[in-house]
């Protein structure tokens, strides 16, 4: 099979595993979260090996340089070998996890609030018309 020379960026994205659906991606891109050598791009924008990306996902940032290009999507451990992250990039994302972490675990666990069940449900409705 001959190596692809470009593929569009969103499609990229979902083989390298960086977003679930190729619908995120593209969502993602539209928005603003993914830029292509520093400019917000399209979703349809062609990549080849080599661009670099900036990608913003939830609150973590990858700054990576595109090292190769598959068209189907395949494991994770494949996906890792299209793309070399920037060191600084990835001890930054690795300082915010470790704070996040700390974070969860100084702060009180709070109760989700819940759906009363059957019988809760039931004794709401004798106390409000009794």
């Amino acid at each position: 099979m001959p190596e692809l020379e470009s593929i569009r960026i969103d499609k990229w994205l979902w083989t390298a595993r960086f977003f679930k659906t190729r619908k995120f991606a593209s969502d993602a891109v539209s928005g603003g979260k993914v830029h292509l050598n520093g400019q917000r791009c399209k979703p349809a924008k062609e990549l080849k090996i080599g661009m670099k990306l900036s990608i913003t996902k939830d609150q973590f940032q990858w700054d990576i340089t595109v090292l190769g290009i598959n068209s189907h999507r395949r494991p994770a451990k494949e996906a890792v070998l299209l793309y070399q992250e920037d060191p600084a990039s990835f001890e930054k994302r690795q300082q915010q996890i470790i704070l996040q972490k700390e974070q969860r675990a100084l702060a009180p666990q709070i109760d989700r609030e819940h759906r009363p069940n059957k019988k809760q449900r039931r004794q709401i409705h004798r106390f409000k018309q009794g």
